[in-house]
């Protein structure tokens, strides 16, 4: 069934305001939940974070006060929503056992995209991300063996292998590095505009939870793997973030964010197992598609266009929380040693790339070494979940 966005209505914005008796939702069973259920809470609370964030910078950026009054209407509503999804998480649930499930999002919403994305050039930049997300969370779930001596299997459930992927020690590379040749916003498929803005965003909210939570520890070798992986997570906003054009209108970002909502509350909704979950996400989607005319209306009135012109006219095929295991496997076959230079990617340790890992390593190993060494000591082996064979790239067996 098609679904096309700018030809529903919603639940009118006057009426979107919660009480806290609303707010108050009851968190998943961490013990009983599909993975996948909480991957898509991880996924939406980072998708409300950067419509709130990009809500406040487009405030900023405009002497109207009608407009930011407009803006900070929706944008409590898009607060509340935000709320709802986040405090579904359990408290009862570590901040590490959080952290393996923003992995797991990582790892399985980043190869799908990357399996369905139509740009040959935005494939390759999500191909070479979710291999980097995918040694995270294998030195993630080593380090929750060694603090907490509970096994990552009891999170990912076995949806998600968990080895090696390009090793951490490899994804440090020179700033400039990092930054990627965007779309053209006039000629690329509206489908890749949501793929841009989707994987930007979980990016962004990994970041964000990495460089909050990972001083919380006591542990040394904790505190040291976060503050790595966390400043990697910045490299992957930057990769990301790149992708999108920055000749998009101010009208036209905030339009694309609204029909993203939409798209991603429309998709979970159809595949959620959870009816309590499920609800939230029709209820959202209810409220975003007030929001999405709302944004058109701005854009038709302050851009002089019809956002039709730059929206997909239905929602493309719903995106899916599945497993990924041949997909990556087959990305750790043929992909591993790559890295990037300049807008592109190469197989050579060239001269950036080499002076970057010398000033960061030194003659010391990273964290991400350090706590497969530490592990290795405590356990006389490594953590691993390999579900489908031993390891692709023969290099990286277990010995």
């Amino acid at each position: 069934m098609t679904f096309n966005p700018l030809e529903q209505r919603g639940i009118p914005l006057d009426r979107q305001v919660r009480s806290w008796r609303e707010l108050d939702v009851a968190p998943i069973d961490p013990d009983h939940c599909d993975p996948y259920t909480r991957c898509r809470i991880i996924t939406m609370n980072g998708i409300e974070v950067e419509a709130i964030l990009f809500s406040h910078q487009l405030a900023r950026h405009t002497a109207d006060p009608e407009i930011k009054r407009q803006l900070a209407r929706v944008r409590y509503v898009e607060a509340q929503q935000q709320k709802v999804v986040n405090w579904l998480l359990p408290g009862v649930s570590s901040v590490l056992e959080t952290t393996i499930a923003y992995e797991q999002v990582a790892v399985d919403l980043t190869a799908w995209v990357a399996r369905m994305e139509p740009d040959p050039y935005l494939k390759q930049a999500y191909q070479f991300g979710v291999l980097e997300d995918f040694d995270h969370l294998y030195r993630y779930a080593n380090l929750y063996e060694m603090i907490e001596h509970r096994k990552a299997e009891s999170i990912v459930d076995g949806l998600t292998e968990v080895m090696p992927g390009r090793p951490t020690r490899f994804h440090h590379r020179d700033p400039v590095d990092n930054v990627r040749d965007p779309y053209a916003k006039d000629a690329t498929n509206p489908l890749s505009k949501l793929h841009a803005l989707t994987i930007m965003s979980a990016e962004q909210q990994t970041m964000n939870f990495y460089m909050n939570t990972g001083p919380t520890y006591m542990e040394p070798i904790a505190r040291r793997l976060y503050q790595e992986i966390g400043l990697i997570e910045e490299e992957h906003v930057t990769h990301y973030e790149s992708l999108v054009d920055p000749g998009e209108t101010w009208w036209e970002q905030l339009v694309n964010h609204e029909y993203n909502e939409c798209y991603l509350y429309y998709s979970f909704m159809e595949q959620e197992s959870d009816p309590k979950v499920r609800a939230i996400w029709e209820l959202h989607l209810n409220m975003e598609l007030e929001h999405l005319h709302a944004a058109c209306d701005l854009m038709r009135r302050h851009d002089g266009r019809d956002p039709a012109e730059v929206l997909a006219p239905e929602l493309p095929n719903v995106l899916t929380f599945e497993p990924n295991k041949a997909y990556v496997r087959e990305l750790l076959a043929t992909q591993i040693d790559l890295t990037t230079l300049g807008a592109g990617y190469v197989r050579e340790a060239h001269e950036r790339f080499e002076a970057m890992q010398a000033r960061l390593h030194g003659d010391e190993a990273p964290p991400s070494d350090q706590v497969m060494a530490e592990h290795q000591d405590m356990f006389d082996r490594e953590y691993r979940l390999e579900t489908e064979g031993e390891h692709p790239d023969p290099a990286l067996r277990e010995k």
